[in-house]
């Protein structure tokens, strides 16, 4: 090998690391609580900084504004569901704060003068947190780190100067060092509130856009025609697809025997007289049938669909078939072999797009869908979307997850929450004290289809000791499908 295929093969070994590195970056990042540390660990240093050119205009007030700061922008980008996470709530308390320190040390230097002393009168103390819990509290902008700037506000110079203050440089303020302290927190804490809610709105609230591959994929869904209840998975297949503007769907029969000139003859690139005629026939009556599936799919959902006949291994052209027809997602009918997965389905579901394997009752309406989760994540994500495309805007997703007690049901509900609330449809959350495969089998009566993840994620020796929840499902009165993500994860 010469130095410049060295120099390539170098490159793209690079290039391939590289990808994966942000594959499995931008997996960590779809975990919301991963997300919110991340913005926290950017975002508050930034904005910090920010408010020290702002502070620096004040040379009495080295450090002292930064502590409930600090403290309450972490608290605005970690907890952005929390009841603190209100701009009003993080400007008006703090500022509050603020006031009520100053009022209560005014009033105390001038009922007790000779308690001053140079240092902090306790009763000032004292007034400061009861003032702030009430003014907080009547005003509801209560707030923890109001109680730390109306506690500062006290150890600030006690001197008769007064502070020079030049905000953004646009007009000077002669102030003294405590009125100082409570303009810069207004200041501040404005500032700080106002990139918050530029993220909360364009970053959190939008996650979903752009970390989700499933918001704006899998629109082209290919199905294999395979057992008797393809035309069901097609169905499935359309409902997905329906709900993005260029979705489709291709239907593909994989024939076996059959040589390429009888394809290529069926394509009208080939003599169909030099043919076999038995074997053209399988062909033309394999695609009547898929043409009339797409005509059906394309009446009652508008979506657009190809058809496909094609020969060789199946799972391998399924994938290559995917691949050249820019599909995003495989949407194909559940099979065993000896009581475990055919080998076609394992090899779909360690293929690099993602896969949905659906056991059907010869239902299509999926109205009720049940979406356990055990952990958060890209998976967990796709089958909300997935489970919520199938539901349409009359039905009902729950999402669900088991717990082995009562002290993790506070811990399991917040995971719950992360997941679906970028969702907006009827999705429903329930955590239950009781072990997976018996909640659902107790449960799944009550709904159409039970969506689960694929074990992709988990490692051979965790498998062997705990089978994944499909396989441990024996019976149950509903559909079954099994997402896996692809090569996420892998």
């Amino acid at each position: 090998m010469g130095l410049r295929e060295r120099v390539r093969a170098i490159c793209r070994r690079c290039r391939s690391v590289e990808r994966r590195e942000v594959a499995e970056f931008r997996r960590w990042a779809e975990n919301t609580d991963n997300l919110v540390r991340l913005s926290a660990l950017v975002f508050v240093p930034l904005l910090i900084a920010l408010v020290t050119l702002l502070s620096n205009a004040v040379a009495a007030l080295p450090y002292l504004l930064f502590p409930p700061l600090a403290s309450g922008a972490y608290t605005l980008f970690v907890r952005p569901e929390s009841r603190y996470a209100s701009p009003r709530r993080f400007v008006g308390g703090i500022t509050a704060g603020a006031i009520c320190g100053w009022i209560a040390f005014v009033a105390a230097e001038r009922l007790l003068p000779s308690a001053a002393g140079g240092t902090v009168p306790p009763i000032a103390a004292a007034s400061a947190i009861a003032l702030t819990a009430i003014v907080t509290w009547v005003l509801d902008v209560e707030e923890p780190s109001a109680f730390s700037s109306a506690l500062l506000v006290l150890v600030v110079d006690m001197g008769t100067g007064t502070v020079v203050l030049r905000p953004l440089s646009l007009f000077v303020l002669e102030l003294s060092p405590r009125s100082a302290y409570v303009v810069s927190v207004l200041l501040s804490t404005a500032l700080v509130a106002g990139a918050f809610a530029v993220w909360d709105k364009t970053v959190y609230e939008r996650r979903a856009t752009y970390l989700y591959g499933t918001t704006h994929g899998d629109d082209h869904v290919l199905v294999p025609a395979r057992g008797e209840n393809d035309a069901e998975s097609a169905t499935m297949a359309a409902r997905i697809a329906a709900d993005h503007d260029a979705g489709k769907v291709v239907l593909l029969d994989v024939l076996d025997g059959i040589d390429a000139d009888v394809l290529a003859a069926h394509r009208g690139e080939g003599d169909p007289e030099s043919v076999d005629e038995a074997d053209a026939e399988r062909v033309r009556g394999a695609a009547e049938r898929l043409d009339g599936i797409a005509e059906r799919l394309r009446a009652d959902y508008g979506v657009p669909c190809e058809v496909i006949v094609a020969s060789g291994d199946p799972a391998a052209t399924v994938l290559d078939t995917a691949e050249r027809a820019n599909c995003d997602l495989v949407i194909t009918p559940y099979e065993t072999e000896d009581g475990a997965l055919s080998p076609y389905i394992r090899t779909v579901l360690s293929g690099p797009v993602d896969a949905i394997v659906h056991r059907s009752t010869g239902t299509t309406d999926w109205r009720r869908v049940m979406v356990p989760i055990a952990r958060p994540g890209d998976t967990a994500h796709a089958m909300v979307d997935f489970a919520s495309r199938l539901a349409g805007d009359d039905g009902r997703v729950s999402v669900c997850t088991c717990i082995d007690a009562d002290g993790s049901r506070r811990a399991a509900e917040h995971r719950l929450s992360n997941v679906v609330e970028t969702f907006d449809g009827p999705v429903e959350t329930r955590v239950a004290r009781a072990e997976i495969t018996t909640y659902i089998e107790e449960n799944a009566g009550a709904y159409d289809l039970v969506m689960l993840g694929s074990s992709g994620e988990r490692s051979t020796a965790s498998r062997l000791i705990s089978p994944p929840t499909f396989k441990r499902l024996k019976e149950v009165d509903c559909d079954v499908a099994v997402v896996d993500r692809g090569d996420v994860g892998r």
